[in-house]
């Protein structure tokens, strides 16, 4: 009966030992583990006008991602726009942009791709939206991956 009491306890203190262990490792899991987590303020937005050529926007805006592979973003044209927004996908409403989902990162292409679960232009909502990246000291420079769109963000860290 001791020898089975014993084994008893010594079981017991492992599977302590195990909770806390993987406690610990879920805890970690969740702590900022890449570059993009945080919240980050919009810098420049750039994208062709009339002529081809880039042009800066008088915007503002906020990006936020989180470390369990959340993000949403925000962006507001400070003038009134006259038509659509310029290339083939629609992403702002009347001046104003808002998206929430999920990323995934690959690292290795410096691409994530946004998966749109709510947005504001509800035709967005549902799609894959592949995105190129780079990181230069505080700021993040995003560009699409579709050939037919040509725009460019900066976000800085705030």
């Amino acid at each position: 009966m001791r020898k089975l009491l014993s084994m008893g306890i010594l079981s017991l203190l492992f599977a302590i030992g195990g909770v806390r262990s993987v406690a610990q490792s879920n805890e970690r899991d969740r702590a900022p583990t890449n570059r993009f987590t945080g919240a980050w303020r919009l810098a420049l937005l750039e994208q062709p006008g009339a002529d081809g050529k880039m042009r800066s926007m008088n915007c503002c805006g906020m990006l936020v991602y989180t470390p369990d592979g959340r993000m949403s973003v925000q962006v507001m044209d400070r003038e009134e726009q006259a038509g659509p927004s310029a290339g083939p996908e629609q992403y702002s409403q009347g001046g104003y942009e808002a998206s929430y989902g999920s990323y995934l990162v690959n690292e290795r292409d410096h691409t994530f791709t946004f998966h749109v679960e709510g947005a504001l232009v509800r035709s967005l909502i549902g799609k894959d939206l592949p995105r190129a990246y780079a990181f230069s000291g505080n700021r993040l420079i995003v560009t699409s991956t579709r050939p037919e769109e040509h725009w460019r963000v900066t976000w800085e860290r705030y």
